[in-house]
């Protein structure tokens, strides 16, 4: 019953974010950087071990840029800790708010689960860390160890594969938004010293205006650019990290799926241009292709790869420095600094995670728990005591000298700690019995659904069994090319699984296929007549065909009654049928075609036959735990 739990947990298949642009799209940037920043570090200390003063000297480098009397200067790794991470932070705001928006946080009843795993598993190693360093004056670089490295966990869960399920690397990146808003309100509020109210009011002036900006709609980026380059400044000179700049304007940026409207709206734009090449028509046609997307979207795509394979290794290479012998080992390895970090990530982040998860559930009386079986919860548990980015930031703030070598010796033991401990909880949980092992990793909790009108047999068309234990729907349009790509695949899932029922829904677009409709509407009259999968399997084949003239012939070739086909047609009858799933398609957030959702969740990226077997499996196994549990 469980044959296809290997298969399913490759990671690939089981997409569980409810974007257009999905999850996937982010964690895929972030597990290729990975490579990138892993590089970069040890690139770092190969540099400052084989010669120390050159790479003291370049970053110690100072550059200052003036306007008149006014101007800033810093040395470059202040340039990158400062400035170069303000995008990072951007970038952190912006999945924040696209949780919030789209993804995992838009039922707000999921929020208190990721908000106090985050919380615990930064309070519990906080705690270790005060414990360990009590009564010295160390304690005050409590800070560096909270903080879970985004890339460098969602990498090695990619490194894994399939020893882990896909929405596993989801919750754990919802845990992380979490863990790094608090981490950043943190190096705000206890490392920022000497804070000068003037500039400050400034920058939070500029935020606000910033604000009322997106509030009105303007959605030019030159001006948000100035204003955030300025507040930048304002809050460099207030003595509050400037990083505070870019989450907040990432949390600013909402998020929401193209609409059908805009794109219809974009496309005719296109078609202006395409009858019409002008320089003024191409700047519309532009201006209309993004107005489509969110701001959003289009900032992650412009930034994200900029931050997780540019900015963060950069960062990487100016802090992870360190002269590594045999006295510094043996003294960091004695000091509370050291043994803090190392304790507080090893053991209090798995223990703030799992705990947290474990008493949300208890206290909701099981109503709320993570996505993912206890086995994975307490593999990401163990994977979140990778603390990297954040670490090494709020190290640079809280330490100097030999006490900063000591914290920078913890933040990388702990990295390797966690890569260990993460491969031991993976290799445990394989040796489990296959029915224990897909409870362990997939748990039992209900998905969140982004299918809003449900399947009903009495209106919808079905294939396969009635009661099978997964529902694939696809929308489609009969003229689009790549719903005539997507059917091979289809008919080779149907064959290869025999209790998966299919739903054909339709969504014409007409503003790019003239004749979808009235296929459409062929479809339904030829359904009425008892012959609607033979008409719908017809049309597909022969989508560039689908003129009135051929669709009567199609209704000969099936045998059906041409006069009462023809009059169907004439009269538009089923017209409100069709409209019916235009609708639905509407309300589920679907723009485009093909579109699958597979017990209820969409699934985004490829629709190949690995992918969506691989996600018809996850499907399968979780539905068969639930009516075990």
């Amino acid at each position: 019953m469980f044959r296809g739990l290997t298969a399913s947990l490759t990671g690939r298949g089981d997409n569980d974010r409810t974007t257009a642009a999905s999850a996937w799209a982010y964690i895929r940037t972030e597990t290729g950087s990975a490579a990138v920043l892993l590089a970069a570090t040890v690139a770092a200390l190969i540099w400052v071990n084989a010669a120390p003063g050159a790479y003291e000297t370049v970053w110690d480098t100072h550059l200052m840029l003036r306007l008149g009397n006014h101007g800033i200067d810093l040395d470059l790794r202040e340039w990158v800790n400062s400035g170069l991470m303000t995008l990072f932070f951007l970038v952190v705001g912006l999945e924040a708010r696209r949780e919030f928006d789209l993804g995992e946080l838009r039922d707000r009843r999921r929020i208190p689960l990721p908000l106090l795993a985050g919380v615990c598993g930064m309070v519990v190693p906080v705690g270790i860390f005060l414990a360990v360093n009590a009564g010295r004056s160390s304690a005050h670089g409590w800070g560096t160890a909270m903080s879970t490295d985004t890339a460098f966990a969602l990498g090695m869960l990619a490194l894994l594969g399939s020893r882990f399920p896909p929405r596993l690397h989801t919750f754990i990146l919802t845990v992380a938004v979490v863990d790094d808003l608090l981490a950043l309100g943190v190096i705000a509020v206890a490392y920022s010293d000497h804070i000068s109210v003037t500039p400050l009011l400034i920058g939070i002036g500029l935020l606000v205006v910033a604000a009322v900006a997106r509030s009105a709609g303007l959605r030019r980026g030159l001006v948000y650019a100035v204003l955030a380059v300025v507040a930048w400044v304002a809050f460099l000179h207030s003595g509050v990290d400037p990083l505070v700049v870019g989450l907040i304007l990432g949390l600013m940026s909402y998020a929401y799926p193209a609409q059908r409207d805009a794109l219809e709206r974009a496309s005719g734009l296109f078609r202006s241009f395409r009858e019409q090449p002008t320089a003024e028509l191409e700047r519309e046609a532009r201006l209309g292709i993004a107005s489509a997307l969110s701001p959003n979207d289009r900032l992650q795509r412009i930034w994200h790869p900029w931050s997780s394979y540019l900015i963060v290794p950069l960062f990487a290479l100016a802090n992870a420095g360190i002269q590594i012998n045999g006295a510094l080992l043996k003294d960091a390895f004695t000091s509370p600094i050291t043994l803090g970090i190392l304790l507080g990530y090893g053991l209090g982040k798995p223990i703030g995670i799992v705990g947290a998860s474990a008493l949300s559930t208890r206290l909701s009386r099981g109503r709320l728990r993570p996505p993912v079986g206890w086995g994975s919860v307490l593999g990401g548990g163990t994977i979140a005591g990778i603390g990297f980015t954040v670490s090494l930031l709020i190290a640079t703030l809280a330490f100097d000298g030999r006490q900063l070598e000591q914290a920078k010796i913890g933040v990388l033991s702990a990295v390797i700690f966690a890569m260990l401990a993460t491969t031991g909880v993976a290799l445990v949980t394989n040796r489990l019995p296959e029915v224990r092992r897909a409870r362990a990793l997939l748990g039992t909790a209900q998905s969140l659904v982004d299918l809003t009108d449900p399947v009903d047999p009495r209106l919808d068309h079905i294939r396969g069994p009635m009661a099978a234990p997964v529902t694939v729907v696809e929308y489609g349009d009969f003229e689009c090319p790549y719903c005539g790509q997507a059917e091979d695949v289809v008919r080779e899932l149907l064959s290869d699984f025999g209790d998966v029922r299919y739903v054909w829904r339709h969504l014409p677009l007409s503003d790019v296929h003239p004749h979808a409709e009235l296929a459409a509407e062929a479809s339904e009259a030829a359904g009425a007549q008892g012959k609607f999968w033979e008409m719908r399997d017809l049309l597909m084949t022969r989508q560039d065909a689908l003129r009135i003239v051929d669709l009567m012939a199609y209704a000969k070739e099936l045998g059906l009654d041409t006069v009462a086909f023809h009059s169907a047609l004439k009269s538009h009858e089923f017209r409100p049928r069709v409209m019916r799933d235009v609708e639905s398609a509407d309300n589920s957030g679907v723009a485009g075609t093909p579109t699958f959702f597979i017990n209820g969740r969409r699934h985004h990226g490829a629709y190949d036959i690995a992918s969506l077997s691989e996600a018809v499996l996850a499907a399968r196994d979780r539905a068969i735990l639930k009516q075990r549990a």
